[in-house]
């Protein structure tokens, strides 16, 4: 059985790195021949050869789970925003599904469309929309607007388009994301148009979930309007994390304790122990209750509840929900009087969670928390019972150590794959703030919740503030950051960690660190000599491109900025560290426009920079003037534009561009910012024959006032790159600009995600898309 849950789980995991989906015949008949193979497996002469008869069952296992997956893939993926109804305004009808988030100027919400009142259109069951706020003469928020709340029908008028999200190499996949969510268009509310709230209320079991998160999250702000942390006991309390300053959430992350800032696992399992604990203790107190049903019985019943309610105050986002299945598990093992076991409770909730959600294998909370509760079964089952005359306290501080260093070196190797880092000082902060927050912040949290007494919140904001403070401290040192691991060596680490955490008594343990080495050590690919790999990045409405050398690194533009995040913390500083750049030798920032310098902040936060060169002036960085070279591991860097008297005129940040050329042995790029047709005339002026390249970043992202003809003839370029966003207002890159690059093959990056060239004795060209195609994607 275990090992037939674990095929069907692989094939579901494979159906998930498809390129296409199967068609629906092909889907059915792999259900079928599985069922096939399951009936023979079972025959009475197949049953004589055990070992067949294993092997068919997870055969058809296996092909059960590919076919599970597939069909669910479709049908989910059938409910989509046709192309031509993208960008266009639709009238809709239908109801606010979702906590709203608030934005900037605005917030986002899902939305369960009931009716579509434009003719013709077409339109997804869920949305994600945004509504912003219009501004008034002043430029600031019309007060006039109103928020949206869970549960409330409304009329109005937006503009849709299909999923799409950022693709780059160790990226987040936000089409996945929204996938697995069910939402099948995202868009925005139109301003100017009449927007109508039909009902206050549409009473179904969903919108009485997110109502009642609503008014408790509106008690929280009320009681603590100002205070720092009221986000956290907001994420505590009812799983909405959206309150929290980014400032937070990075020290968080530098002390190992992001995992605790959320309805996670650890915290739905105990509160489903309290509220066991308490109910077996009152039970036992009542005579008549314990012959109607016995206490055992009673705190599990209890207990499962609490976890359910609790899952429920999270909006049963996919964490939560793992958690309960697993806990479902265990309940009905207690409620039969059955020890199931280590795998067998793991198993049936893995099994679970994939029928009810085939996508949670592309979330990396899956992989990190069905591993951690499977380090801790793995420990404990060789653990138990204590150490002859130990006293209990002792027995119960050493098992929270073991199960801590096999939390913390179990981890590692997925922590490295997934984000390439780890906290040093994780084990210290967890072992302080996990008994903290599980058991006195987040009860108090709760208690809150069923007894709105004022004190007991700002008690609970204090204690939590203590532990910041703490906290704080831990929060300086230094992290361990490296390169994301070649994808063979995870297995390697998985099961050295295992020979690791094998008990006392176990010869050569110390082998298991053989196994973790290659993770570790192995390190990042490079260009070879007089050869760079230039990566124009999907940044969205913006420029962002990493030029790698032999030992060398320089970064031109950091992307845009939109809201309160940009592209520099949510892109560029990923990739720098997931590629194995830890230093930038240099870094080009274009010009001012925030699509150029909206990230650079985040960027000069995460890395040293060696040299700065930029035409912003009044930042601290050398100006960027035609007539700079350098040669790094026999590449050429040469500034172009602007000339060195353009500064002293009037000129707009687009005509200070600093334009950059790259030459290695076989090819070169031009990388150009946002420069306009007279720049493009003085540059032809100036370098003449030096601007022919192999590949250019077209200026402007393809705007209509660049890439003049005559510069386009002057650089003859064989590739032109288009860093644009998708579906962006601007219409980049323009029609009429990709006509006039009609002899050069085009990549866009909002089409093709990141876009590398490999400048060397052949320059090559590929993108990011077309290299790791998924069924879900430009569908």
């Amino acid at each position: 059985m275990r090992a037939s849950i674990l095929a069907f789980a692989a094939g579901v995991l494979l159906l998930q790195w498809q390129a296409i989906l199967p068609e629906a015949w092909i889907a059915a008949l792999l259900a079928a021949t599985s069922l096939g193979a399951w009936a023979l497996a079972s025959r009475p002469r197949v049953a004589w050869s055990p070992r067949l008869a294993r092997c068919l069952l997870w055969m058809a296992c296996a092909l059960l789970g590919f076919a599970w997956a597939a069909w669910r893939a479709e049908w989910r993926l059938c409910d989509r925003l046709p192309a031509d109804w993208e960008m266009r305004d639709v009238r809709l009808e239908g109801v606010v599904a979702s906590l709203p988030q608030d934005l900037e100027r605005g917030e986002r919400f899902a939305f369960d469309v009931e009716s579509v009142r434009t003719p013709g259109a077409v339109v997804p069951r869920r949305l994600l929309l945004s509504w912003y706020r219009p501004r008034n003469d002043a430029g600031g928020e019309e007060r006039g607007a109103r928020s949206v709340r869970p549960g409330e029908r409304w009329r109005f008028t937006a503009r849709l388009k299909r999923p799409h999200g950022n693709a780059n190499p160790h990226g987040f996949d936000y089409e996945a994301w929204l996938l697995e969510r069910g939402i099948r268009a995202t868009g925005t509310v139109r301003a100017g148009h009449e927007a109508m709230l039909l009902d206050g209320f549409v009473r179904r079991p969903g919108t009485i979930v997110e109502r009642l998160r609503d008014a408790l999250r509106e008690r929280f702000r009320a009681e603590l309007p100002d205070a720092p942390y009221a986000g956290v006991l907001v994420a505590l309390a009812i799983g909405d994390q959206r309150s929290i300053p980014g400032s937070q959430w990075e020290m968080f992350r530098r002390t190992g304790i992001t995992h605790l800032i959320s309805i996670s696992g650890l915290h739905v399992t105990m509160v489903a122990a309290l509220c066991a604990l308490l109910v077996d203790f009152l039970w036992r107190r009542g005579e008549r209750l314990m012959l109607w049903l016995p206490a055992q019985k009673a705190a599990v019943a209890a207990g499962w509840l609490a976890a359910f309610a609790y899952t429920a105050l999270a909006g049963f986002e996919v964490p939560a929900q793992r958690t309960l299945y697993m806990l479902s598990v265990v309940a009905l093992a207690l409620w039969s009087g059955r020890n199931f076991g280590a795998t067998r409770t793991l198993l049936p909730a893995l099994l679970a969670v994939l029928i009810l959600d085939p996508w949670a294998v592309l979330a990396v909370g899956f992989w990190l928390s069905f591993g951690a509760v499977a380090l801790l079964f793995f420990v404990s089952a060789a653990r138990v019972g204590k150490a002859r005359g130990e006293r209990r306290w002792r027995t119960g501080l050493r098992r929270w150590g073991v199960a801590q260093w096999a939390v913390t070196v179990g981890s590692l190797p997925l922590l490295l794959l997934f984000f390439q880092q780890f906290s040093l000082v994780s084990p210290l902060a967890n072992a302080v703030a996990i008994p903290l927050v599980s058991f006195v912040v987040t009860p108090l949290s709760l208690l809150y919740l069923l007894f709105p007494w004022p004190p007991l919140l700002h008690l609970d904001h204090w204690l939590l503030a203590r532990l910041m403070d703490l906290l704080g401290p831990l929060a300086t040192w230094p992290i361990w950051r490296q390169p994301a691991p070649p994808p063979w060596t995870v297995p390697l680490a998985l099961a050295g960690v295992a020979w690791l955490l094998l008990p006392r008594g176990i010869p050569a343990r110390w082998l298991g660190l053989c196994l973790v080495i290659p993770v570790l050590a192995i390190p990042p690919a490079r260009p070879p000599a007089s050869e760079a790999w230039i990566d124009a990045l999907d940044v969205g409405q913006g420029l962002a491109v990493l030029v790698r050398t032999a030992r060398h690194a320089l970064l031109y533009d950091t992307g845009p900025r939109f809201g309160e995040a940009d592209a520099g913390r949510r892109i560029v500083a990923p990739f720098l560290r997931a590629v194995g750049v830890t230093r930038l030798d240099a870094l080009v920032v274009s010009h001012r426009d925030q699509d150029h310098a909206g990230g650079l902040e985040a960027v000069r936060a995460s890395v040293p920079i060696a040299r700065f060169l930029t035409s912003i002036a009044g930042i601290g960085a050398e100006p960027c003037a035609a007539g700079q070279s350098w040669e790094w591991d026999g590449v050429r860097f040469a500034i172009l534009h602007p000339a060195a008297d353009d500064y002293a005129g009037e000129k707009k940040p687009n005509n200070l561009s600093c334009v950059l050329r790259v030459s290695g042995e076989g090819g070169s790029i031009l990388l150009t910012g946002d420069i306009e047709a007279p720049d493009e005339r003085a540059l032809i002026a100036r370098a003449g024959g030096r601007l022919r390249s192999d590949v250019l970043v077209a200026p402007h992202h393809g705007g209509r006032g660049s890439s003049s003809p005559e510069f386009i003839a002057a650089v003859a370029p064989r590739e032109v790159v288009f860093s644009a966003g998708y579906r962006n207002g601007f219409g980049h890159p323009r029609a009429e600009v990709l006509a006039r690059y009609a002899g050069s093959r085009h990549w866009r990056t909002d089409r093709d995600g990141d876009v590398r060239v490999a400048l060397g004795r052949k320059t090559r060209v590929t993108a990011w898309r077309a290299e790791q195609p998924r069924y879900w994607r430009d569908r």
